[in-house]
């Protein structure tokens, strides 16, 4: 039915901003999608890091970012200095290092709790589009547009769609855990 499609893609929404806040967590380890949300003041417009200049992993625990006009280093700068990453940049006059630091066993825990909370906010986001398809479908009941087996058929479909997608987010959860762990 045209809900189960519509109820698949706003819980498929659900597991994708997961996937976007997961990506954005300091694991100790480089990754240019901590810079994601940084934007530098490109000639009077906020510009994402990524266009102003080359990102990339020159060692699992540096960030290289080489911005394509060297005027842009200092905003490239402040830019990130301002953002919330907690990560001070090197300038050597040509390209900006982020060094990420080793992270602590308690910071590490702090880290996997956060994900467990985010894991868990997903799933309670997903039982509610489930909790609202399972009400249109009971209205469309009530207005005969279903039969009593038809509306049985699709809460099951609805259901198994549901527990499909809460073992997905248990999986990128616990993942996401194994690689904070890790040292």
């Amino acid at each position: 039915m045209a809900e189960q499609k519509t109820a698949e893609s706003r819980m498929q929404k659900a597991v994708d901003r997961l996937v976007t806040d997961y990506s954005e967590i300091r694991a100790g380890r480089a990754n240019p999608n901590v810079l994601d949300k940084v934007m530098v003041d490109y000639y009077g417009t906020p510009t994402p890091i990524n266009q102003v200049g080359s990102v990339s992993v020159a060692e699992a625990r540096i960030l290289v970012i080489q911005p394509w006009d060297k005027g842009l280093l200092n905003p490239i700068m402040k830019a990130i200095q301002s953002s919330d990453i907690g990560i001070n940049p090197q300038n050597d006059g040509n390209v900006i290092r982020l060094t990420f630091p080793q992270l602590t066993e308690e910071r590490r825990k702090e880290l996997a709790k956060g994900i467990s909370k985010r894991g868990e906010e997903a799933k309670v986001a997903v039982r509610n589009i489930r909790r609202d398809e399972m009400d249109a479908l009971k209205k469309a009941k009530k207005a005969n547009e279903l039969t009593e087996d038809d509306l049985r058929d699709e809460e099951e479909k609805l259901q198994k769609l549901t527990d499909k997608i809460c073992k997905q987010i248990d999986e990128i959860a616990d993942s996401k855990t194994k690689e904070i762990m890790s040292v």
